[in-house]
């Protein structure tokens, strides 16, 4: 019941309130400028069938310049100087007119010539500006690139070990020819740039020799 009264005694206040008109007036110009980036191809890495693209960075300068002027462009302008005489509309002690404070009547409004009074006014404004733009691309779903580096990783060990076991090839079979040219009395001249491709193999001579096989008796 309390809760009631309360809220029928909060409806019934009236309640005053004094209203104050505020008016707020403001001008100017505002000039809007905007920077378009546009992205840049992404770099992938090709071996074979394997492709992968990585993060990609583009950084790009730019210089914008903007023109402005004002129609009609008037350097000067001509204001008006009127007349202040003011010589009777009064009088002094010894009752000779003089001025009252105020224009005679006659030459009030009267133009007595036009002052030339500069405007101030801009023929043109110029600015330049100027900045860099950046944007790092990455790629959501990290787990295919993870693979790819892998696999790509797994081809590059691949191609070493092939490499490798060609290397190995050519320096048996260079080893080879070298040895079979020394059996047959057959060498490069010293000196010769193709005496370099058997200066470091050497041949050693197999020494032969025979063991005498003793056979027991199986008696003993």
């Amino acid at each position: 019941m309390k809760k009631y009264l309360c809220l029928i005694l909060l409806l019934n206040n009236p309640v005053f309130a004094n209203s104050i008109n505020t008016t707020s007036n403001s001008s100017g110009s505002v000039v809007n400028q905007a920077v378009q980036v546009v992205p840049s191809r992404n770099f992938s890495y090709q071996m074979n069938t394997i492709s992968c693209q990585g993060a990609t960075l583009n950084i790009s300068p730019f210089v914008s310049t903007t023109y402005g002027f004002a129609t009609p462009y008037e350097t000067h302008y001509e204001r008006p100087i009127y007349s202040r005489k003011d010589i009777e509309g009064d009088f002094d002690d010894e009752n000779n007119p003089i001025g009252d404070g105020d224009v005679d009547d006659g030459y009030r409004g009267e133009v007595l010539y036009f002052e030339q009074v500069r405007t101030g006014q801009k023929q043109s404004n110029v600015s330049i500006n100027g900045g860099i733009t950046a944007t790092f691309s990455i790629p959501l779903d990290r787990e295919p690139i993870k693979e790819c580096r892998k696999a790509m990783k797994k081809q590059n060990e691949l191609y070493d070990a092939s490499l490798a076991a060609k290397r190995l090839n050519f320096e048996m079979s260079r080893a080879k020819t070298c040895v079979d040219n020394y059996k047959n009395g057959i060498r490069f001249k010293e000196g010769t740039p193709m005496a370099k491709l058997c200066e470091d193999v050497e041949m050693i001579e197999n020494v032969s020799h025979t063991h005498k096989i003793i056979k027991k008796d199986p008696s003993d």
